[in-house]
């Protein structure tokens, strides 16, 4: 029997009414459109510095394309709090190691829960070591990412490393869709599929 539903956002709505000062978050971001929404929102409450650790981008040009509008966006978009920017090393052998196996599972599938989980991994070991009380990803706004097992993982991880997963589903409260208009009113780059060479795959044929 399926267990029901969690509402992060309402999770996340109720922590963020407890808030004091100005608490510092790792925030894993995937793109610049993902991280839009989430930046001005967040960036409230929240001082963040914005990891892009992404090695299942394919080929090195797109990950480099991304990171650099990533850049672009971070020193152009207002936002209440600082954002700091790491744009981590681009090494796909990570990605290709980690869903070994995995090739031929489909999209949103298996292979993609071992990749939310490298990323989310390296946010949470990052922020562990460098005293940040939060660690979280953008990746909840998109409506193809699973947001309960984003948040499972993230739960996971913090066990691990000790350090607070916030809970998340930036999709919610018109999240998305606002998404979509910061990157209409900045010019972003918006790629046609995920990253990896398998979702770059599906969306050719």
């Amino acid at each position: 029997m399926n267990e029901p539903k969690v509402n992060y956002q309402r999770k996340l709505d109720e922590l963020l009414k407890t808030i004091e000062g100005t608490p510092k978050l790792l925030l894993h971001s995937c793109c610049a459109p993902c991280s839009s929404y989430c930046l001005v929102y967040l960036s409230q409450y929240f001082s963040i510095t914005d990891l892009y650790y992404n090695p299942n981008i394919s080929p090195k040009e797109e990950f480099d394309k991304r990171a650099e509008e990533q850049r672009r966006l971070i020193a152009e978009l207002p936002v209440k709090n600082f954002v700091t920017l790491i744009v981590d090393e681009y090494d796909p052998e990570e990605f290709f190691g980690a869903v070994k196996g995995l090739e031929q599972c489909a999209e949103g599938g298996e292979r993609c829960f071992v990749c939310y989980r490298l990323r989310l991994e390296r946010a949470a070991k990052y922020a562990a070591e460098h005293g940040f009380d939060y660690f979280c990803s953008t990746l909840s706004i998109s409506p193809l990412k699973n947001s309960q097992k984003l948040n499972e993982i993230g739960a996971e991880l913090s066990e691990i490393y000790g350090v607070k997963s916030l809970p998340n589903d930036f999709k919610k409260k018109g999240g998305y869709l606002r998404s979509i208009e910061l990157s209409r009113e900045y010019g972003l780059y918006r790629q046609n599929y995920c990253g990896c060479v398998f979702s770059r795959n599906k969306e050719v044929k």
